[in-house]
């Protein structure tokens, strides 16, 4: 089969500037992309800010002779982020990719969290993503191709002490994900997910010094990478670490009818076994294939 390659391709990586969007932008642009190279330039934490960053990335792209801008703008501002798709379609006039990679930690056991904590960590990785997507949406639409990563996280899939804040929004991801892989449908727009395990600046203190040197960022990127190519599933979640891939899936067991006349606390109790058993559950592509199920259970199916 021929390499994937992205000629003729116009992305953006927010977050660009170091770790694994920097790893992301590199190789869009070795395989031809044009890329705007997106970086706020704040601490972990999201505090202060310079673009210093992403032009040290655009410098790295013209270097190896790729076309890339920098761009400063906040994922979380709406004119900012109006401007970073402004500079894409003022310097190539088309927006294919979108890679949504911007995020910041504020982990505080969730007695300790303040509510600004939780409020800041939700607008960076859910509504800085949710804008760039806004942004790029109608673009992608009129061109009848577009390719959308978001990144969650298995802190939002499945839990991790301190990190209330990062799981939900990383959680909440899922669930934009889920309803534009419908509506991006009919117009060949693929939004994907992918669930990193990286040693980046975000990941130093909670990694073993071992496996950091392992689980370097570009282990993660030729995933992100296929996820934005033509080839490109949609609705999926990747997990990627350490050269090690997987899709998860949120399943949902097939589950027991109890009869209105005996439905009762008691009844939902003495049929639980029945309700938590894994035989023949099932990862549904929409909510409306799981409605079907209750209609069919209930009508006696």
């Amino acid at each position: 089969m021929a390499d994937i390659g992205f000629e003729g391709k116009v992305a953006i990586v927010t977050g660009a500037g170091g770790g694994l969007g920097r790893q992301h932008a590199l190789e869009l642009a070795r395989r031809g992309a044009k890329v705007v190279v997106n970086d706020l330039g704040g601490a972990v934490d999201g505090s202060g800010g310079s673009s210093e960053a992403a032009m040290k990335v655009v410098e790295e792209i013209k270097a190896f002779g790729g076309e890339a801008i920098a761009n400063g703008s906040s994922v979380t501002d709406d004119a900012g982020v109006a401007l970073m798709v402004g500079h894409a379609m003022d310097a190539w006039g088309r927006i294919d990719i979108l890679v949504a990679n911007a995020g910041v930690l504020r982990d505080k056991s969730f007695s300790k969290m303040e509510i600004a904590d939780f409020d800041f960590v939700m607008a960076v990785h859910l509504m800085g993503t949710v804008k760039p997507t806004k942004a790029v949406w109608e673009i992608m639409k009129a061109q009848n191709y577009g390719r959308i990563i978001v990144t969650t996280s298995s802190t939002g899939l499945y839990g991790n002490f301190g990190q209330a804040n990062y799981g939900a929004a990383k959680l909440a991801l899922i669930g934009f994900m889920n309803t534009m892989k419908i509506e991006g449908q009919k117009n060949n727009i693929h939004v994907n997910a992918i669930g990193p395990v990286a040693a980046t600046r975000m990941t130093e203190n909670v990694m073993p010094p071992e496996m950091f040197e392992r689980l370097a960022p570009e282990a993660v990127t030729p995933g992100v990478v296929f996820l934005c190519s033509e080839e490109a599933p949609t609705g999926v979640i990747l997990t990627a670490g350490g050269g090690v891939f997987a899709v998860a899936r949120i399943f949902e067991t097939e589950g027991v009818m109890i009869p209105r006349e005996s439905l009762t606390v008691e009844a939902v109790r003495d049929s639980w076994g029945r309700i938590a058993d894994e035989a023949g559950q099932k990862a549904y592509a929409t909510g409306g294939e799981q409605s079907g199920k209750f209609f069919r259970k209930m009508m006696g199916g």
